[in-house]
Parts: C-alpha cells; sequence; structure tokens
C-alpha cells in the first residue's frame, strides 16, 4: 500500500463506489476488507432501486435516493462496457397492492418526478391478495446486486484501485488529530486519509477503535431472503406486498424478501422465517408451486434510527471522514451518497445539502 492517498476501511457497495468517486478525481485508493469484498449486505439484499414506500421515509432519504437511481443506468453500462460482466439493471416496474396512503404515494411520485399510475385488475390475475388502492410504478429498476458488485469490483481493479482482503483493523494509530497509520492481522499501513464504510459493524467499529468519540447510533438488523428457481417470465415485475417483496431476475430467478429482526451479528437463518418467506410467496403467487426453492440466506443492515447514513468527515480527527448506516437502502443511496463522501473529502461544493448526514446530528 504506497502512496495511497485514500484509504477505505469496508468493501461493500458505499465503500466500492466511494472508491470509484475518489479514484475518478485523481486519487489513488486502497480497500481494506476484513473479508471478501462485495460479501456482507450489498450481497445480500435484493437491489430494488427504490425504498420500501418511500413517501413514509425522511425527506434525507430522498435526497440521495433520486439521484442515485438516475444515475445507475449509466453506471450498469458503464461497467458491462469496461469489464463485459453485467450488473442486470433491469427497468421491472414495481407493483404495490396495498396504499391507504395513495395520495401522499402520488404527491411525492409527482415531487420527484417517478412515473406511477393506478393499477388495475389485469395486474392482479395471478397474484392473490386482498389490494387497497394498488398503484403501478412503471420506471422503477433493479439491479442483480451480486453481479453488481462484481462488476464494481473488477472496474476498480483496472482502474488501479489496490484490494486488501481477509485484513482486519485491530487499532488505528492516532497523533495530533491525525491518524497516522492502521495495525492490522496483516501488517501495519500508514495512511494519508482514511473512510470508513464498514455497514453494520461500523458503531461497534468505531467505538473500539475511538472509546472517547462520539458512538455512531449504527447496529446490525438480520434479514433473512429465499430464492425460487423459477422460468423466465415467470413474473414480469417487482411486487411489493404489505412487508415483503417478489423480485423476479433475468434468468427466471424470483427472490422473496425479507425479515426485519435484531440478532446482533448472528447471520444463521431460521426454518421459522423461511416457512414464513415461503408462505407468503406461494400464497401471493400460486404459479411458485411448480418451482423448487433453491437457496435461503441472511444479512445484516446497518440500521440506524431513521435509516438515514452518516455522510461526514470527523469534527475531531482531520484525515478520517465515515459513510456508513444506510439500512435498508444502501444499494438505493450508494452513488449519491459515495459523491458526497467524495465531495466533502475534496472539498467540492456538494450538490446534495450535507447536514442530515453529519456525525454530529440528534437522532
Amino acid at each position: 500500500m504506497k502512496n495511497t492517498d485514500i484509504t477505505i476501511i469496508g468493501g461493500g457497495i458505499i465503500g466500492l463506489l466511494t472508491a470509484k468517486e475518489l479514484q475518478q478525481a485523481g486519487a489513488k485508493v486502497t480497500v481494506i476488507e476484513k473479508n471478501a469484498s462485495a460479501q456482507e449486505s450489498s450481497w445480500a439484499g435484493g437491489g430494488i432501486l427504490l425504498p420500501l414506500y418511500p413517501w413514509r421515509q425522511a425527506d434525507a432519504i430522498t435526497q440521495l435516493v433520486i439521484p442515485s437511481i438516475k444515475n445507475y443506468p449509466l453506471l450498469a453500462n458503464d461497467l458491462l462496457a469496461e469489464t463485459g460482466l453485467d450488473p442486470e439493471w433491469t427497468k421491472s416496474g414495481l407493483l404495490i397492492s396495498k396504499n391507504p396512503d395513495s395520495e401522499l404515494a402520488k404527491t411525492w411520485c409527482k415531487t420527484n418526478q417517478i412515473p406511477v399510475e393506478a393499477a388495475d385488475l389485469s395486474f392482479f390475475a395471478e397474484i392473490h391478495t386482498n389490494v387497497e388502492k394498488p398503484l403501478w410504478l412503471p420506471t422503477i429498476a433493479q439491479a442483480r446486486n451480486p453481479r453488481l458488485l462484481k462488476s464494481l469490483k473488477a472496474y476498480l481493479l483496472q482502474q488501479g484501485v489496490e484490494f486488501i482482503e481477509n485484513c482486519v483493523v485491530t487499532e488505528l494509530v492516532e497523533k495530533n488529530n491525525k491518524i497516522q497509520s492502521l495495525k492490522t492481522n496483516l501488517d501495519e499501513f500508514s495512511v494519508n486519509h482514511v473512510v470508513i464504510a464498514t455497514g453494520a459493524w461500523t458503531g461497534e467499529f468505531t467505538q473500539n477503535l475511538f472509546p472517547a468519540s462520539q458512538k455512531l447510533q449504527i447496529k446490525p438488523i438480520r434479514g433473512q431472503m429465499i430464492l425460487f428457481q423459477a422460468q423466465p417470465d415467470t413474473l414480469s415485475h417487482i411486487i411489493l406486498d404489505d412487508d415483503h417483496y417478489l423480485i423476479p431476475r433475468r434468468d427466471g430467478k424470483i427472490l422473496v424478501g425479507s425479515s426485519v429482526e435484531e440478532a446482533g451479528f448472528d447471520k444463521s437463518t431460521s426454518e421459522q422465517v423461511k416457512n414464513k418467506l415461503k408462505s407468503f410467496a406461494l400464497e401471493l403467487f400460486p404459479a411458485l408451486k411448480d418451482f423448487f426453492l433453491i437457496a435461503h440466506w441472511a444479512g445484516l443492515r446497518p440500521g440506524t434510527e431513521h435509516g438515514i447514513p452518516y455522510i461526514d468527515n470527523h469534527p475531531e480527527i482531520e484525515n478520517l471522514s465515515i459513510n456508513a448506516g444506510h439500512f435498508r437502502n444502501g444499494l438505493t443511496m450508494a452513488p449519491a451518497s459515495a459523491k458526497l463522501m467524495a465531495d466533502l473529502i475534496l472539498k467540492r461544493l456538494p450538490e446534495v445539502n450535507p447536514l442530515p448526514y453529519r456525525l454530529t446530528r440528534s437522532e
């Protein structure tokens, strides 16, 4: 790790897109990851490029979501062109079966230039649920997050970004309010500027390394998902029904998600949740009874009280920045989050107001 300008701790979607923003600005970047890159929450999620019911969430989330989802088609095309690995950005459309707050939803969509229309009964020919003011959002897309991350990592390697994996940071050596080096299980690395993008581990990580600093209110929230091996075009669009959803991939696989559980850092799965998700899927979309359930997994989301991430330079340590705490919307907010982080580090004028994401904010 010679002459690195920026060292990013954390190899998920937030860390990797932050690396991309900084590399494109001319910085030499190194990514340090305690396991393999792109294997935690970024890999485990569903990849819907819209928060669930965004009109019910804080405006600070919307301010990162809208520029991000506008950026994704170009990002996906660029990654495919440069690496040959397709992130499978797909404009699936989103059907929401129950919208008691449909007027609020329509207002939010109109304000943010998201096409929306009432969903007629033809949408429900093969779907079994009690509908309430159903809405159809035809332009909502998804990304196949494991493939997006694989493509993004390949691109960064091509551009000269260094990856140091299976590397656990054990100590930040600080002097005069500046980090001098990182002690790890592999070696000690000198640093110029450090970005912490460690997802669900950020609260514990920063508290252990900066016990005198303000503790970031980020905790792990487990989410379990299952996967059916269906045929292409079995389901043509994403369905959101109450708090669960079905996501069809291009090859026919259909994801079913997800649970929201406080279980610490335990990523184990349970038969109870598996059966609950399976029952939901088969009742909602009986066509799945013809197909096998082929996978079940869990990931840890970086939960904050209102789902608003921390994106800020540290108020006391001059060469430290943090980009973490995106809860269920890391993929959805990632491009704008990465750009805001780079703007703050490079002292560029931010396009997104940074105030809601400060480390010193009160929840």
